[in-house]
């Protein structure tokens, strides 16, 4: 099982995030964004990637969840067995939510850049349906396996994407392009630009908290 630091929702508890990292951060990345959601019913999961080298920073291990290849077209873009070998271990932390008492469709999966890649990855492909996918400057991966691969069942789970016009490390045209595809596959998907680099901005994270206020309504 994966190391992860969790906050602990301060009101009855209603669900779950697991939130996943980019490519050479840390699982404490997004401590200051938790309180500006204003989500004090859900438990945040935040897993610490392992450290692997990764070929386009010249071989130099980092926390990843993959080894990046390349940003070329596939099939040479990301290393499979570490894609499949991390949507494992994501699958188990959803699996310990649901064990801990957490409906499947009471959690989240979010990330940021290649953390926001694996989420849309292993969310596309779980076997029941989840609250909600939110990819943050993420892209699809294997991209010329979601038709083969991915569950009927979360075909309705809505899919938040959000991308910075002007990223430099995750290019707007390949979250456009991922976006097509998903669409193409059936999948519901809401795609907002930010006018951004590679980074969070305060619109964005307004628009997750609204986002997570619609898959946890206030009760009446």
């Amino acid at each position: 099982m994966l190391r992860t630091f969790e906050i602990e929702p301060t009101a009855p508890q209603r669900g779950s995030v697991i939130w996943l990292h980019g490519l050479g951060a840390s699982n404490h990345d997004f401590d200051p964004v938790i309180p500006e959601l204003a989500a004090p019913d859900l438990r945040f999961v935040f897993p610490a990637a392992p450290t692997r080298k990764v070929t386009i920073n010249g071989g130099a291990p980092m926390p990843a969840w993959y080894d990046i290849l390349s940003f070329a077209d596939p099939p040479l873009r990301e290393h499979e067995p570490d894609v499949r070998e991390s949507a494992r271990e994501l699958d188990a932390l959803i699996e310990r939510e649901h064990e801990r008492g957490v409906a499947y469709e009471n959690i989240v999966l979010a990330g940021f850049s290649q953390g926001g890649a694996m989420v849309l990855h292993a969310g596309t492909r779980f076997a029941h349906p989840l609250s909600g996918v939110l990819v943050l400057s993420g892209y699809l991966l294997l991209p010329d396996r979601l038709q083969a691969e991915h569950s009927p069942a979360n075909l309705a789970t809505p899919i938040l994407m959000a991308h910075g016009r002007m990223d430099p490390v995750v290019p707007e045209f390949l979250a456009k392009k991922s976006q097509g595809l998903l669409t193409a596959a059936g999948h519901a998907v809401d795609y907002q630009l930010f006018h951004m680099g590679h980074s969070l901005c305060l619109e964005e994270v307004e628009l997750i908290a609204s986002w997570l206020r619609a898959r946890f309504p206030a009760r009446t």
